[in-house]
């Protein structure tokens, strides 16, 4: 692995860089991408990000936004630039699978790898790796790795601090999670002080719906919420009509599946939806329910204890069939 001296020397000299995500990035990884990016233009460097796939439109006010290379719609463009990085970050995922055909090249470059996460069980293909999966959001990382690492906090401007801001606030749902601890608190307070405007970015996060996307949710909590009182647990299942009939788009179904957390007494939620080729699951659990225990064992997924997501080939009604018939294996985890 490369030392932390050694990328320190590396970065003293305008560098051509690659900033790139996991597919159908979320606030943290767009935070988190768009905050680096937005440090390493004040040093000089030629810095690109490139996401693998497109991501919700409540995402694209932030700040350096109009710079960001969607691989799906300019392949040519990003394999280039990936060919002829000399330095990669890979912010918010650890294995080169959830970047998609993206993977494979960045698997492929010489450049130096830099890996910035917070998700278990990471794969070796970085160089250098700030880690750490207690840690709420890779953008509080993000913040450690500028402040705390480079010695840089003075080139946290505003741009820097309202992405990390963003990338926090949404990756900690509002910061309501068991890991947004007092100093995630006081990264949040200082993103503020450095000009992070908190109520703002709330709101064009939060406060932006298209009104298809109202129209779906209220279809969701009334007309899907399946809820097990036995289990402590919910369901919202969505086949492909359903997303066609209101018109989804990137990012509609992002927090549904935390609606059902907010049921009294619910430990576990879970939002299913049927995509093109195969069927997406959300988990959320409160306290030490192990979402990701579930996700890994039966869904080809993982993730956070409390947040977790998996996939599967399988059609939607074996999918939600093999979700009902794992909880009576949690039941006592569920009921204490």
């Amino acid at each position: 692995m490369l030392e932390l001296a050694a990328l320190k020397e590396f970065l003293e000299q305008p560098r051509r860089i690659v900033i790139t995500t996991h597919h159908k990035p979320d606030g943290d990884a767009m935070g988190s991408s768009l905050g680096l990016y937005n440090y390493l233009i004040q040093q000089g460097h030629h810095a690109k990000v490139i996401t693998p796939t497109d991501y919700p439109d409540f995402l694209a006010w932030m700040p350096g936004n109009g710079e960001v290379i969607i691989y799906t719609e300019n392949t040519k463009e990003s394999a280039e630039l990936v060919a002829n990085a000399e330095l990669i970050f890979c912010l918010d995922f650890n294995t080169l699978s959830r970047i998609n055909e993206l993977g494979e090249l960045v698997r492929a470059s010489n450049a130096v790898k830099v890996m910035i996460d917070h998700h278990l069980e990471p794969e070796d293909f970085d160089d250098y790796r700030h880690w750490d999966i207690n840690a709420c959001a890779s953008a509080q990382l993000v913040y450690d790795f500028i402040v705390n690492q480079l010695n840089n906090k003075q080139l946290i401007n505003k741009d820097v601090a309202t992405c990390l801001y963003t990338g926090i606030m949404t990756d900690s749902a509002s910061f309501k999670l068991p890991n947004t601890t007092s100093g995630v608190h006081r990264i949040a307070a200082d993103l503020i002080d450095l000009g992070a405007v908190n109520w703002h970015i709330h709101d064009l996060v939060y406060s932006n719906m298209s009104e298809n996307r109202l129209r779906f949710l209220g279809h969701c909590l009334s007309n899907k919420l399946e809820v097990f009182p036995e289990f402590n647990t919910t369901l919202i299942t969505v086949n492909r009509e359903e997303l066609e009939k209101y018109q989804v788009e990137t990012g509609d179904t992002e927090g549904i599946v935390n609606y059902g957390l907010s049921l009294e007494g619910v430990r576990l939620t879970a939002f299913i939806v049927e995509r093109k080729d195969k069927v997406k699951l959300s988990l959320r659990s409160k306290g030490e329910f192990p979402a990701n225990e579930i996700c890994k064992k039966y869904f080809n997924g993982g993730g956070h204890r409390n947040a977790a997501g998996g996939e599967s080939t399988d059609s939607l009604e074996q999918v939600i069939n093999k979700f009902k018939l794992i909880l009576p294996e949690y039941k006592k985890l569920l009921i204490q």
